[in-house]
């Protein structure tokens, strides 16, 4: 990755804007998300050798509705807008836009009307082709020296281009797997239009981010909340290389890990990296803090609070931290930051995204801020991690405080951590672990009567949930067969006291929503 090789993406609130970023990056060009309220001044020192206007969920012609940075349309680089970024491009250049047209959303067909270097290896001159709308207004008048190459039923203009100032505009959204070549548009901008290698790479990512480490922390100390999964233990390991013995990771066992974990962790850092490391066991606390709690929000607020106590009073062990690194990943920033206060925005209130308690005076280090979850585990290998942690389904913060639905005890805990070890196992040994993104089981707050042998129970119900995803931020629920079912089911009921019924959960996650727990 050379230094000018990087696109500029200003997010108008679309709560798809973080796969514009994936398809950039996955074309390998290096990019970020910016809110589209920077300054011109801003925008200049980033220094893109292209931009892109994202989607969003307001309307232009609304009072006060965001409007992109002049400098954006002054720079002269290349400048791709789509859905409302078309439609301020195009009021901010002096066409108009109008609502009370056909809407359009979902997939629609577009007929190409006219060659653009947009599109030109792909999509010939008069063929129609599949795009994703999500759009009520629309562009009724194009600004000066602007083309229409693209139209659909409900968009006139569904790609306009002035190819002179090398602006092209989009009333689809390229971004999403809906439009079928979509990846291949924003390819062909970023390489052919912007002049963009192809170089950015978690080996060169693995490069910079340690350069950039050292001289944020110079001979500082820092400290790193160890949680048991993927991102935290990335984290601390790509610190480590960057400052050695400088670090120092805390875990901090909430005795709500899954079966086994916490010894993995303190194991991996310990004996593998050999990583300065303090662990708690800090189990009885948290049970404590959780008794009689069955609302799954004050679960994660009490989680929450709680670790932060604990993990302050081990901070406070160590003379002269300057530094708390953390996990956090792109994801956690989108959702947790507002940008325009669109639906892209939901609060992870077990998450610290937003910034540090007053008390605890340090400064922020988190590596991973720019990378989506995919791509933290290709860092992760990169880095040599074991594939076994690397490939690890996601765990929330919370744990299985909130897999426990209604009020936690040990006794439910116990019930729960073997059904979900024997769910788990079956997965492996199925050959399925790697093509599932997250797989658990969750005890509900019922309890069925059933015969079991000669016996009536009368004992708890079970439901299993598994999704696949790339990312986190949309998912579906993975088609499980049958027999596959039938043979967790029985080895749960038969293997697990307590247990006397088991349901498989069939459900999707779309854009835009918190996270699986």
């Amino acid at each position: 990755m050379t230094a000018q090789d990087k696109i500029l993406i200003l997010d108008f609130g679309s709560q798809v804007t973080q796969l514009i970023a994936r398809r950039v990056r996955e074309a390998g060009v290096y990019c970020e998300i910016q809110p589209f309220n920077r300054t011109d001044e801003q925008v200049r020192a980033f220094k893109p050798k292209g931009i892109i206007l994202s989607g969003g969920p307001a309307s232009t012609l609304d009072e006060g509705s965001p409007r992109a940075p002049q400098a954006v349309f002054d720079m002269g680089v290349p400048v791709l807008a789509i859905c409302y970024g078309q439609q301020t491009t195009c009021l901010q250049l002096g066409g108009k836009v109008e609502a009370g047209h056909a809407r359009e959303f979902g997939k629609a067909m577009i007929e190409i009307r006219q060659a653009s270097a947009l599109f030109e290896d792909f999509w010939p001159k008069g063929s129609f082709q599949q795009v994703w709308m999500s759009h009520g207004d629309r562009v009724t008048e194009l600004p000066k020296d602007f083309q229409v190459v693209a139209t659909s039923d409900g968009a006139p203009f569904a790609i306009a281009v002035d190819e002179k100032r090398r602006i092209y505009t989009t009333m689809f959204h390229p971004e999403v797997v809906h439009t079928p070549d979509g990846a291949k548009l924003l390819g062909n901008f970023v390489h052919k239009i912007c002049g963009c290698g192809d170089k950015w790479s978690m080996k060169a990512f693995r490069a910079a981010e340690i350069d950039r480490i050292r001289a944020q922390v110079g001979k500082g100390k820092v400290i790193c909340g160890l949680s048991g999964g993927v991102d935290s233990a990335v984290a601390a390991v790509l610190i480590h290389e960057a400052i050695g013995d400088q670090l120092t990771c805390i875990f901090v066992d909430t005795g709500l890990m899954r079966e086994g974990e916490a010894e993995q962790v303190v194991t991996l850092f310990r004996s593998h990296y050999n990583i300065p490391l303090i662990a708690v066991d800090a189990g009885e606390t948290f049970l404590s803090a959780l008794a009689g709690v069955s609302d799954p929000e004050q679960k994660r607020k009490t989680i929450g609070k709680l670790f932060i106590d604990v993990f302050d009073a081990e901070a406070h062990k160590i003379q002269d931290v300057a530094f708390l690194a953390q996990g956090t990943l792109y994801p956690d920033v989108i959702e947790s930051v507002s940008f325009t206060g669109g639906p892209s925005v939901t609060i992870k209130s077990h998450h610290n995204v937003g910034g540090l308690p007053d008390r605890m005076k340090l400064q922020l280090i988190e590596p991973l801020r720019e990378l989506f979850k995919d791509e933290v585990r290709a860092l992760g290998r990169e880095l040599g991690l074991p594939e076994s942690f690397v490939g690890r389904h996601p765990f929330p913060g919370p744990g299985l405080a909130i897999r426990v639905l209604g009020d936690i005890t040990p006794e439910k805990l116990a019930v729960l951590r073997k059904a979900d070890t024997i769910y788990l196992d079956e997965i492996r040994k199925a050959g399925l672990y790697d093509e599932i993104w997250q797989a658990f089981a969750v005890l509900l707050p019922v309890r069925s009567v059933g015969v079991m042998g000669d016996g009536r129970s009368y004992d708890n119900v079970l439901a299993l949930r598994a999704v696949t995803s790339v990312d986190g931020m949309t998912a579906e629920s993975y088609p499980f067969d049958h027999a596959f079912l039938a043979r967790v089911a029985t080895r749960i009921i038969n293997e697990v006291r307590g247990i006397n019924r088991v349901t498989y959960d069939v459900t999707s996650k779309p854009p835009g929503t918190i996270e699986w727990e």
